[in-house]
């Protein structure tokens, strides 16, 4: 399916969960929801868990049905493993709940709320409104008693379903948490041959894994149950410790990850969630689900939206957290919100895409820029508009961004020309206009009546997120570092042609000291040689003779074959420096100048 075809899955998925609502129960509030686990970082691919519902969520509030975006926190599950940089005494921890592990800097109250606390401050920035729900606290506070209870009673029965994909490939007893691979939600039963949660007498299977009173973990196994008295017996293999939990009075346990997720959609009737696409497969969460909540719970599962994978270059220096896997606040850093939006919003849930913030950044500002041009001139597709709608707007209001529109090359460019001077960015920017803002590069220096007067204030945050990526993904060694003083051997070897080409630049500096001005000089210079106007359009002779003045200009200004785009480097060394490094001519050279016009 192409992007066009695509574009507009949002109103497409809002039509159906809203239908799907109305057969429910006709007119009330439509519950979308998303999950996630703070066992670590929760990266840029997990935002995608976060997106599809927000966009979906905040069209069916835009047309005026009363609709909630619950993000449930599995902050009850276990933690896994010692994560990464932490010192092997951490173990202990391990099999104990996320927010019953301390975070070692003792910064947050626990582990879970470590890893909680960016992804709000994200969301903020994003514009996703949530209400948020911790399952330690559900749990804990007895509100899932009748569910555990329901799930312990009809425990055959949920065997019963899962056994229908055991000897499916890749099915499997695991319990298919919602971070993949988690051994903690591993579904034992009888007729595996494993003892682990199963009545040793009876053999039965038991959904429902208690935290052990002595030591914490989720090491133990049911002994037992006794639905009259809503009591779990247990013994964990960890401690050794044996004791009892009451379902409705002290619950320390959870239940199993594929009963607990259809058991959460009956009970917040939860309409329409999207997962990542492995939930799907047949014997995989989404397909046990389905059948666990109507069997066993009553319920109906969610309308279903598989998402793909999110992939990431260009990231290495950036400082996320344990493992170097960039977050939505390391997205934020370089990406203003709307461009990040723009991001999940213009692709089908089922298109993996990579985020590079690389150099692709300033194309990805640049393709960004551009739709906004087409937008404002009218020249849009109703796709796109509808696409940059969502992206800069929610139903609460605009989401923030700048002012003004400068290219995010040209603003990279004078902080890495001016070594992040803000003033003297500020100098500069003084004398651009909105109309230079993509550096006049792809086209010939067309020129445009926009407002002048850019000011540092006017391009925020964009400035900051070009600082930050000129630090973190620019290499020193690829910096632009300008000459101090002229190269006089190449100034001195520069053939006759050359010497009154630059002259021609030099001579015509200040007649517009703008950036569309600047622009139009440095591509015009090559047309006046050879006998054109500077508006001319360049013909293949020309466009070759301009790349061969590109590369004098540059190794005269900064001793490389390449550099920031020539007119932003220009503005920002200013008139006199320009000249000291182009014009140590020797003044009796012959002007071969051809006859020229303006």
């Amino acid at each position: 399916m192409s992007e066009i075809e695509g574009s507009d899955w949002v109103s497409r998925t809002a039509d159906e969960v809203i239908a799907e609502a109305d057969r429910r129960a006709p007119g009330a509030p439509v519950v979308c929801a998303s999950g996630l686990s703070p066992s670590g970082p929760i990266h840029l691919g997990n935002l995608r868990e976060l997106m599809v519902p927000h966009l979906v969520a905040d069209e069916i509030r835009r047309r005026g049905r009363d609709c909630v975006h619950l993000l449930s926190w599995d902050d009850y599950d276990r933690l896994r493993r010692v994560p990464a940089g932490l010192p092997p005494s951490f173990t202990e921890h391990v099999g104990r709940p996320l927010t019953a592990v301390p975070d070692p800097d003792g910064a947050y109250d626990s582990w879970a709320e470590r890893f909680k606390a960016p992804v709000r401050a994200a969301m903020d920035a994003l514009g996703i409104e949530v209400r948020e729900i911790s399952q330690t606290a559900m749990y804990a506070s007895g509100t899932y008693a009748d569910a555990i209870l329901r799930a312990l009673d009809e425990r055959a029965r949920i065997d019963a379903i899962l056994g229908r994909y055991r000897t499916r490939p890749g099915a499997g007893d695991a319990g298919d948490s919602r971070d993949t691979g988690d051994a903690g939600d591993v579904e034992q039963t009888g007729n595996t041959g494993d003892p682990g949660d199963t009545d040793a007498a009876a053999g039965l299977y038991y959904p429902y894994r208690p935290y052990c009173h002595r030591c914490g973990r989720d090491t133990t196994q049911v002994t037992s149950y006794d639905a009259a008295g809503a009591w779990v017996d247990y013994a964990c293999a960890a401690c050794g410790h044996r004791d009892r939990v009451h379902l409705r009075e002290d619950n320390s346990g959870k239940l199993v990850w594929k009963v607990d997720w259809p058991m959460r959609w009956a009970h917040e009737r939860v309409t329409f969630e999207p997962f990542g696409a492995d939930h799907s497969a047949p014997g995989s969460s989404f397909t046990v689900g389905a059948q666990v909540v109507r069997e066993v719970f009553g319920g109906e599962p969610p309308v279903p939206l598989p998402y793909s994978f999110v992939g990431i270059r260009g990231m290495a220096k950036m400082s996320s957290s344990a493992g170097g896997v960039p977050t939505p606040a390391d997205g934020l850093r370089i990406l203003e919100p709307a461009v990040l939006r723009w991001l999940y919003t213009r692709r089908l849930p089922g298109q993996a895409f990579t985020i590079d913030f690389g150099a692709e950044v300033g194309r990805l500002y640049d393709e960004w820029d551009r739709l906004a041009t087409r937008i404002e001139a009218g020249q849009a597709q109703p796709w796109e508009r509808d696409v940059a709608d969502r992206s800069t707007t929610t139903s609460r209001g605009p989401v923030a961004g700048p002012r003004r529109r400068v290219s995010f090359r040209v603003l990279a460019s004078l902080l890495d020309v001016t070594a992040g001077d803000t003033a003297q960015v500020g100098r500069i920017l003084a004398g651009f206009d909105d109309g230079a803002q993509n550096d006049a590069a792809h086209n010939d220096g067309g020129q445009n009546d926009s407002a002048q007067g850019v000011t540092v204030d006017d391009v925020e945050p964009r400035l900051t997120l070009a600082r930050t990526w000129l630090a973190e993904q620019v290499p020193a060694e690829e910096r632009t570092h300008v000459r101090t003083e002229p190269d006089k051997d190449l100034l001195a070897s520069l053939t006759a042609e050359d010497a009154a080409s630059l002259r021609e630049l030099t001579s015509r500096l200040t007649e517009d000291w703008t950036l569309t001005g600047l622009t139009r000089l440095v591509y015009g210079v090559p047309k006046l040689r050879a006998g054109l106007t500077l508006d001319d359009p360049a013909t293949a002779e020309v466009k070759h003779a301009q790349r061969g003045f590109f590369r004098l200009l540059y190794r005269l200004l900064v001793g490389a074959d390449r550099g920031p785009r020539l007119p932003t480097l220009l503005l920002a060394l200013g008139p006199d420096r320009v000249r000291t490094l182009l014009e140590e001519l020797d003044p009796t050279a012959p002007d071969t100048t051809a006859a020229r016009s303006r």
